[in-house]
């Protein structure tokens, strides 16, 4: 299952949806990253549903989506890769 995460304008709490398939969740990632490079005057409304809870739609402007990323749950360890962002230095 792959988790695609939002950060919004404004808002201290993500979104995400999950998808089963990774070509899935790129294809949406691609969709919305695209949309924030158009301008204000074209930007639109994305909407996103989720695989793991059926019933889940999101609806967001583009304008407001700061940060997009994707990660990988896993069912080892007890769960999932650490969300956010990070810098590996060795």
């Amino acid at each position: 299952m792959y988790s695609l995460e939002l950060s919004l304008r404004y808002s201290p709490f993500p979104i995400a949806i999950q998808k089963k398939e990774f070509e899935d969740v790129k294809r949406i990632y691609d969709e919305i990253k695209k949309s924030m490079n158009e301008t204000i005057e074209t930007s639109k409304l994305i909407e996103l549903s989720c695989d793991k809870v059926q019933d889940k739609l999101i609806a967001v402007r583009a304008q407001e989506i700061i940060s997009v990323q994707i990660y990988e749950k896993s069912s080892v360890a007890g769960g999932a890769k650490r969300p956010g962002f990070s810098l590996n230095i060795d």
